[in-house]
């Protein structure tokens, strides 16, 4: 286990602020949040790149705080991989184990094995140079990974890559913890890529951690108007909760159940888009779920999905499949009942309460 305990740092414009973290073995945490939130910095921190200056890095109960690099047995790639020029990549791979002094006997088993696992057998014999950013950094992993460290450090490891070199990558970082037993901590900007990998997710900014759990926690129950607007919730809604009959009543005459207690008689309800059905204005109604008549105003196709704006009462935005969208028959312009489960209702204060 990992543990991170009220980490501050101030490095220019950069900062962590009395974060605590705890990564539990075998575990894949994703660390979510904008560009200068503190995401780098941490992984730098948990490395030894950077030395705390308040605050405590445990690993599996030892104190590694004041220690370097090179005695705290964590790997850490860099989003920019720092392959050697020099050196092919089968050398590349080599260089911790030869800094260990393993047998070349066993040294040559480590890298063949990671080289099956990464795809990268034809590989080893090129030079950083003459390879694709996806064949750099599964070499940069592969390196990393040389020396069974206890914890993976990895900054934005997809950022760079083509779509089709992304997609295959993820798959594989996906497995890295059932196949390799690794631990991973992998900090990024975006939320498809944490959705795609994390066990856990924590979300920072301004050098702070906002919330931390499983992925569908964050993504349907974010604490605060920031995390919902950086998950992707386009439906925010202030409204005024009925505590007592457990509503909330949003726009002036639409009032809709919830499956959550309320932080407070004002809130900000939260519905994600993906959470709304469509169904048809003579659609008969069976009562399980909130019923909004809107009007069917705009239609985006964005391929895996269709992006649809409703006007009525409340504003609303719907992701439907392609194939829920066509079964349904409508056009811009008809009359529809947007049904939304009351566990979709997400309430919570704003940021400004």
């Amino acid at each position: 286990m990992i543990e991170v305990l009220g980490a501050h740092k101030e490095l220019g414009e950069f900062s962590l602020r009395g974060v605590d973290l705890k990564v539990e073995d075998g575990e894949y945490l994703v660390v979510l949040g904008p560009t200068g939130a503190g995401k780098t910095v941490l992984l730098e921190c948990i490395a030894g790149i950077h030395y705390l200056d308040k605050g405590s890095v445990f690993l599996h109960g030892r104190d590694v705080t004041n220690l370097p690099p090179e005695q705290r047995n964590i790997a850490y790639v860099p989003q920019d991989y720092v392959l050697f020029s020099h050196m092919s990549l089968r050398r590349n791979i080599e260089f911790p184990l030869r800094l260990r002094k393993r047998p070349q006997e066993e040294i040559n088993a480590i890298v063949e094995r990671l080289a099956r696992t990464l795809r990268i057998e034809r590989l080893l014999e090129r030079r950083p140079r003459t390879l694709s950013g996806g064949e750099q950094q599964r070499g940069a992993l592969a390196r990393a990974l040389a020396s069974s460290p206890a914890l993976l450090l990895l900054d934005e490891p997809l950022s760079a890559l083509d779509e089709g070199t992304r997609v295959d990558l993820t798959e594989w970082l996906a497995r890295i913890t059932d196949e390799l037993g690794t631990t991973v901590i992998h900090v990024c900007h975006n939320y498809d890529e944490a959705l795609d990998l994390a066990d856990r997710i924590a979300v920072m900014r301004d050098g702070r951690i906002l919330q931390v759990g499983p992925p569908t926690d964050v993504l349907r129950r974010p604490q605060g108007e920031f995390l919902a607007r950086f998950m992707g919730t386009q439906n925010l809604l202030p409204g005024r909760a009925d505590e007592a009959s457990g509503t909330v009543r949003v726009g002036e005459n639409t009032v809709l159940r919830t499956g959550a207690e309320a932080p407070g008689p004002s809130v900000l309800v939260a519905i994600r888009p993906e959470s709304i059905a469509l169904c048809a204005a003579d659609a008969p109604d069976d009562g399980s779920a909130n019923r909004v008549r809107a009007t069917l105003a705009t239609v985006r196709d964005r391929g895996r999905h269709m992006l649809l704006a409703l006007e009525g009462d409340i504003a609303l935005t719907v992701s439907l499949t392609p194939q829920a969208f066509h079964a349904l028959a409508v056009s811009v312009g008809d009359e529809v009942w947007a049904v939304i489960p009351p566990e979709a209702v997400h309430m919570m204060a704003s940021d400004g309460d």
